[in-house]
């Protein structure tokens, strides 16, 4: 019973597909077949039960899953520990990334994560948190970081806290005492900018006003916070937006405001479970429990922005 073997069982298992699991592995169907079939003789029952359109497993099959899981996993923490102990671990690691990160760790992760392994190749991508997830499950990246959506991830995949966030108010400077929170009921009387409704953070915002019995209608819609800011400096209308982002403390044309109530959001660095991860992102994940980092920008306290904040106000939020 050798790893390759056992590798091509997880993905079919994982695919329910012989041509997907062939796709997964770089290798023609014929040989994924052929594999399977050998196993199957070696222990002397069926694994799959192939129907017409996929394939799911048997009763044998689902006993050998876990431990042909485990064997793998094995195998992979022994090449990272050699490549660790050698300093030679190369590949590449694929990370889909929303926006909005230039407070959380993920920056100083990849700076040390560079230092570390500089023969691994790190690919990064954006897209919206539903796209990410879509791609961390079919194996186009090895992992995400996202907004956590608001009913928890899917099943199937695993998470690490990167920060804790909440949506903020934002409105033209000098509209609003900055320590005055803002209703949902009086923010749905206004023209709102702020996150389109195929992002991940969209959600958080509109369960919140269904919640309260009110309709999201959000008149300009971006993701780009930059962008949010300036309509509302020109009094377009009010942005809902996340408060993480360190703009929302250094532009003196406008003031922040907390929500009542309040609208809190994760965002997590998600990964698929059942695959083994590869050298590059088992490294990263090691990384991430090994460096301290804060998980909350600041103490939770909504401070204004611009020549009108204290000092510490003005700082970037800290990891």
């Amino acid at each position: 019973m050798e790893l390759r073997t056992l590798e091509y069982f997880v993905a079919v298992a994982e695919e329910r597909s012989f041509t997907r699991a062939a796709a997964r592995c770089h290798v023609v169907q014929p040989a994924i077949s052929q594999q399977i079939q050998a196993l199957e003789k070696e222990l002397g029952e069926p694994l799959f039960t192939r129907l017409p359109r996929q394939v799911v497993l048997t009763s044998g099959g689902a006993a050998l899953l876990p431990h042909a899981r485990a064997c793998l996993a094995a195998a992979a923490a022994a090449a990272l520990e050699f490549a660790n102990r050698s300093g030679l671990l190369s590949g590449t690691l694929a990370l889909g990334t929303v926006g909005g990160l230039e407070s959380t760790c993920v920056p100083r992760l990849l700076g040390e994560y560079h230092r570390r392994y500089p023969g691994v190749g790190v690919r990064l991508s954006g897209a919206s948190s539903p796209a990410l997830l879509a791609q961390a499950r079919s194996g186009e990246i090895d992992a995400a970081v996202i907004a956590e959506p608001p009913g928890g991830l899917p099943d199937g995949f695993d998470s690490r806290l990167l920060l804790e966030d909440r949506f903020v108010a934002v409105l033209p400077a000098g509209s609003r005492a900055p320590d005055h929170p803002m209703t949902l009921t009086e923010a749905a009387r206004r023209p709102l900018i702020g996150y389109g409704s195929g992002t991940g953070a969209h959600a958080f915002v509109r369960d919140a006003f269904a919640a309260q019995g009110l309709r999201l209608d959000i008149a300009y819609a971006t993701a780009d916070v930059a962008l949010q800011v300036a309509l509302v400096a020109e009094g377009i209308g009010i942005a809902l937006t996340s408060y993480a982002n360190p703009l929302l403390r250094l532009d003196e044309r406008i003031v922040v405001v907390p929500l009542e109530p309040a609208i809190r959001l994760r965002k997590v660095l998600a990964w698929r479970l059942g695959k083994r991860p590869g050298p590059p992102l088992r490294a990263f994940l090691d990384l991430l429990t090994e460096l301290p980092f804060r998980a909350d920008p600041d103490d939770g306290t909504v401070r204004p922005s611009g020549a009108h904040a204290p000092p510490h106000a003005r700082r970037a939020p800290q990891d």
